[in-house]
């Protein structure tokens, strides 16, 4: 990082995610991992990579705030419901709740539910595996966001490969880079192993995906 640049301070919980001077792009960026979201209203990038997972990219370009999350699976096991909800940290690795969290922070933030817009991206064919947990969070992320009557402008989904992305929450405005060189056996079990500590409850997992 170039300490030269002052950050700005983060929204209020928003402090803990990892931000940076991002020298390319000339702006601080901010690096989400699985299970996390994060919410601005000042001139920064969200970055990510993902695999079988999805981000929401929600925006209110009217009143400048946005943001994006990080979620594997659509929703937690229903018998396990209230250990889930008693942690974000946790509950934001699954969609219904990543993505409720992501509305309620812009609209706490100064956004307004009638401008809202949303992007989505990932759910890639990556685990190699009967069931196919792309396709099942890009189900989801679509139905969840048309029953909220927010507006889909774009998606970049599906696949077999992963997927990096860039979003500025003010503008809307998203850059994808396919990441077709990567090794996909190493992409597997390290997202297998990510899925595995979700379905085990391991709420203190802090793998990174890629």
């Amino acid at each position: 990082m170039d300490r030269s640049v002052a950050l700005s301070p983060a929204l209020s919980g928003f402090e803990n995610i990892n931000r940076y001077w991002d020298k390319s792009q000339h702006m601080v960026v901010a690096k989400i991992l699985p299970g996390e979201l994060y919410v601005s209203k000042t001139d920064e990038s969200i970055t990510t990579v993902l695999g079988s997972c999805i981000s929401a990219c929600i925006w209110d370009s009217v009143m400048g705030v946005g943001g994006m999350n990080h979620f594997m699976l659509p929703q937690a096991n229903a018998n396990n419901s209230s250990a889930w909800r008693e942690n974000d940290s946790y509950s934001c690795r699954y969609g219904n709740w990543a993505i409720e969290f992501l509305i309620n922070e812009i609209l706490k933030n100064g956004g307004n539910r009638k401008n809202l817009q949303a992007k989505i991206f990932g759910g890639g064919k990556i685990l190699n595996s009967m069931t196919d947990v792309g396709m099942g969070n890009i189900g989801f992320a679509i139905t969840y966001l048309e029953s909220e009557g927010i507006e889909i402008v774009s998606k970049d989904v599906g696949g077999p490969w992963p997927r990096k992305v860039l979003f500025e929450p003010i503008t809307g405005r998203a850059r994808v880079r396919k990441l077709k060189q990567l090794h996909n056996d190493t992409i597997e079990r390290r997202e297998r192993a990510y899925l595995n500590s979700l379905q085990s409850h391991e709420e203190d997992s802090n793998i990174e995906l890629f």
